[in-house]
């Protein structure tokens, strides 16, 4: 499972108890992580909590960040990349599935790249937001709004699993099926 999280702890308490939560359910169903490589912030408490149930986790760090000697060296598996794109890349390659917990641009960018390679039919992996503390809420509204102005279809919208915990979403991963449909409406029908 690829994990997208923030590089920082965030200010709330719960962020750090969700990451960790996630880690050790990870861990407790037997899922691989495949994250960002970082050992600071909430991505370095998911994995620390995979490692110590005994799962696997694979870092996937690109070299500018590796040399600032910010990748966590006791991961399963450390791949360094040459860029930013190239981790992004190889991350959704070795991931059955993307969770988003709490972050910031980066995790935006990474959770939001994820929905649009559904959208387009570059993987049929399923994508979840752990909506710790309501801080998915504003982006769950945008989708919603995005639905409701006829820039994105209602099934596109649905297959983005969203939950207050972790064994919520992946629960709700069980049934998950790629939507088949086009990228553009024209007329409240998918092209």
């Amino acid at each position: 499972m690829c994990v997208y999280c923030g590089s920082n702890p965030g200010l709330d308490p719960a962020y750090v108890t969700a990451a960790e939560a996630t880690g050790a359910e990870l861990a407790r169903r037997g899922i691989g992580l495949v994250y960002g490589g970082g050992s600071v912030g909430l991505m370095g408490r998911v994995a620390d909590a995979v490692l110590a149930g005994g799962g696997e986790v694979i870092g996937v760090i690109p070299d500018f960040l590796n040399r600032r000697e910010i990748a966590k060296p006791e991961v399963t598996t450390l791949e360094v990349t040459g860029s930013m794109h190239e981790r992004k890349a190889r991350m959704a390659e070795l991931s059955d599935g993307f969770l988003g917990l709490p972050g910031g641009v980066g995790t935006f960018e990474e959770i939001f790249e994820a929905i649009t390679w559904t959208q387009l039919g570059l993987h049929d992996k399923p994508i979840g937001l752990v909506d710790t503390a309501g801080f998915w809420q504003p982006a769950v509204a945008l989708l919603d709004r995005a639905v409701a102005d006829g820039f994105l279809a209602e099934e596109m919208r649905a297959a983005v699993v969203v939950g207050a915990t972790t064994p919520e979403v992946l629960d709700g991963f069980a049934a998950w099926r790629r939507p088949t449909l086009g990228k553009w409406i024209e007329n409240d029908i998918v092209l």
